[in-house]
């Protein structure tokens, strides 16, 4: 009577986990045919390439992809050194102690506050204390912020898994401990590394509310390669920034869905890196 018991409960729950999961995809699939039918007609090559102009009647979001991808860029530039040198110095050099209770819990509760406190962090301090005003830069400097947690926290598990024997060994075969960390513990961890670097991409990606208090909403596209510099220190909207703007203030649903049909196409490209790029390197540690 127990086995029967046990055996229907058994299978309920193995319907239910089928059905969750199944939702879970329905409602992914849902989204992306949802984005794809709506954005669709508006995504073509002057779209992509070009910036909206009412003189020259075009409609483009060349801008803010450029935008974009110098957000990604300076932040992961500064972001991805700390994040991961404070992860090996938790992980290896500190000792169990205050210090390293105060620095895990200070991480834990920077990756739990709201995107929209550091936007207005960002503003006050960079924008405003610092000078910087509306500018690539004091958007990149407060995503910084966002994502060092994610970074941190990926690389100390990635780390963590790592056996000991490694440590061990390379130890007794009279390796120093920099040594010991530069050519074994990095090399084996780096597709754990390297999952947190890109899961930290994507959250710069789809980040808006911290950006829209400090990187601004210009979408101007630099006209030279000598222009690009000086522009991170100029006002930039990035995608997700044009997307709730012609959402919201210019009522533009057709050039809205559009942006959202690109931005999953590079969150799927993101996706799809992250797992070959991962898979790569468990394979070159096994062998």
């Amino acid at each position: 009577m127990l086995k029967s018991k046990k055996r229907v409960s058994d299978i309920i729950m193995y319907i239910l986990i089928y059905v969750c999961s199944f939702l879970s995809v329905l409602l992914l699939a849902g989204i992306i045919i949802y984005v794809f039918v709506r954005g669709i007609s508006s995504v073509n090559w002057s779209f992509l390439t070009t910036v909206t102009s009412k003189l020259k009647g075009t409609v483009g979001i060349a801008g803010n992809i450029v935008n974009t991808l110098y957000i990604i860029i300076i932040t992961m530039l500064i972001a991805t050194p700390v994040g991961v040198g404070t992860a090996i110095y938790l992980n290896e050099y500190a000792k169990a102690g205050k210090l390293v209770t105060i620095i895990e819990y200070a991480t834990e509760t920077l990756a739990g506050i709201p995107s929209i406190i550091f936007g207005l962090f960002g503003m006050v301090f960079f924008g405003e204390t610092l000078h910087m005003g509306y500018s690539l830069l004091t958007g990149s400097l407060t995503l910084i912020l966002m994502v060092l947690p994610l970074i941190t926290r990926n690389t100390q598990e990635a780390l963590k898994t790592v056996p000991d024997s490694y440590r061990n060994g390379a130890i007794g075969l009279g390796a120093g401990k920099w040594h010991m960390i530069r050519t074994i513990l990095i090399p084996s961890s780096m597709s754990g590394i390297i999952t947190g670097v890109i899961l930290a991409v994507g959250r710069i990606v789809g980040e808006s509310a911290a950006l829209l208090f400090t990187a601004g909403s210009a979408k101007a596209l630099p006209k030279t390669l000598a222009a690009l510099f000086p522009k991170l220190f100029q006002s930039g909207g990035t995608l997700t920034i044009q997307l709730y703007l012609s959402a919201t203030s210019e009522g533009d649903f057709g050039t809205a869905f559009g942006i959202a049909l690109v931005l999953l196409a590079i969150v799927f490209l993101i996706n799809a890196g992250t797992k070959m790029l991962a898979g790569k390197f468990d394979v070159n540690r096994l062998k």
